[in-house]
């Protein structure tokens, strides 16, 4: 299936004015189908000021079928999607000086709605979760930044959590690189268990080594590792929880150590966890609730990666699918699916509070967003 896309498809809209000399960059993904009701038209890209953290539309990447997660290169030269509900991943090339992109080709998953993707340290191949086939799929990446089909596929196996609709088979719903690199980690929402998987990287294969039992029906999502300690801390969906674990490199294995809350005391309607973001020291980790539209703030133990709640705050917006934190570590972006808006938030590093920073920014139907630095 790898294959070049038809001109129509690599053609930008008109930009809203090119990125200055020195700016960062944000790709904007969305979901774009009525079967979603979305109202998303493809990858948005943005300049952002280094100063003030403003951002500044450069280009609108149309004729995309939900780009709904973006990851770039370590060299910022490629970027690539996975594609909500479908069944294949797409290659980007970058501009380093205006941040645009074009369309390079496409490649099969192998399986269907690739929700979230990684590429191994050599930069040779990328790693794709399959959520609704319930497999892992891995692709190589061609000397070009292009991508080829995947050359292995590794379905996962285990009990179905209790959930009839969510947890009817397994649902993989992220792909992440441990800090050495030779593991992957696969948190599977629909079989309530996070899957450890080493990783050749001649090869570009990966073996299964342990697995780890998260609560009964919480729905592990997303996991994200503190930047210097051996510790992961997962975002388990259904029953809006994070839990911390130990991590262990040298045997590939993940010890529960806590489990709170995302939800504030106050809160007493239906919401699900979504997101899970941490500062570049690893002081803070962040959780988006949809339903409550709220972002938790817990700060890390300095020296065990412990968690300890330090408040919530409203997104400003409906359904934040997804939230990050800046390179920089100054700011936070909350992306409202629901809301159509990217609201951005000062970050406080003395106590980890957020507070407006600016306008929200329209965007429809915004799912994911990935930065950029260029030094042009």
């Amino acid at each position: 299936m790898a294959a070049s896309l038809p001109a129509s498809a690599a053609l930008a809209q008109p930009a809203s004015g090119g990125a200055p000399r020195g700016a960062g960059f944000a790709y904007v993904g969305s979901f774009t189908t009525e079967q979603r009701k979305a109202r998303g038209d493809g990858i948005n890209v943005y300049s952002i000021d280094a100063g003030t953290g403003a951002w500044r539309h450069v280009q609108r990447l149309g004729d995309l079928t939900n780009p709904s997660f973006l990851i770039l290169s370590a060299d910022g030269r490629f970027l690539y999607s996975v594609h909500g509900d479908l069944d294949y991943a797409t290659a980007y090339a970058v501009d380093a000086a205006t941040g645009e992109i074009r369309v390079l080709n496409r490649a099969a998953t192998g399986g269907r709605n690739g929700v979230r993707q990684a590429i191994d340290p050599s930069g040779r191949f990328m790693v794709v979760a399959n959520y609704a086939s319930g497999s892992v799929a891995v692709l190589p990446l061609r000397p070009d930044g292009g991508l080829s089909d995947q050359h292995q596929l590794l379905p996962l196996e285990g009990t179905n959590g209790p959930h009839r609709a969510e947890q009817a088979s397994s649902h993989p719903h992220d792909v992440v690189f441990d800090p050495t690199g030779r593991h992957v980690i696969i948190p599977d929402k629909g079989l309530d268990r996070v899957f450890v998987f080493r990783f050749d990287p001649q090869a570009g294969k990966l073996t299964p080594v342990s697995s780890v039992a998260s609560r009964t029906g919480a729905g592990p999502r997303h996991l994200a590792f503190h930047p210097r300690l051996p510790v992961a801390w997962v975002l388990n969906e259904l029953d809006s929880s994070v839990a911390t674990y130990r991590w262990d490199a040298a045997a590939g294995t993940l010890t529960p150590m806590q489990v709170l809350t995302t939800l504030p005391a106050t809160f007493f309607g239906a919401s699900v966890a979504a997101e899970i973001a941490v500062t570049p020291d690893g002081a803070y980790v962040y959780c988006s609730n949809r339903g409550d539209d709220s972002v938790a703030a817990f700060a890390a133990d300095s020296g065990t990666g412990a968690l300890t709640p330090a408040g919530w705050t409203s997104t400003g917006g409906r359904d934040p699918r997804f939230i990050a934190v800046d390179p920089t570590g100054r700011f936070l972006l909350a992306a409202n699916e629901q809301g159509d808006t990217i609201v951005p938030f000062r970050l406080d590093g003395a106590n980890g509070r957020l507070s407006p920073n600016g306008p929200p920014i329209r965007n429809g139907s915004p799912v994911t967003i990935a930065f950029s630095t260029t030094r042009s």
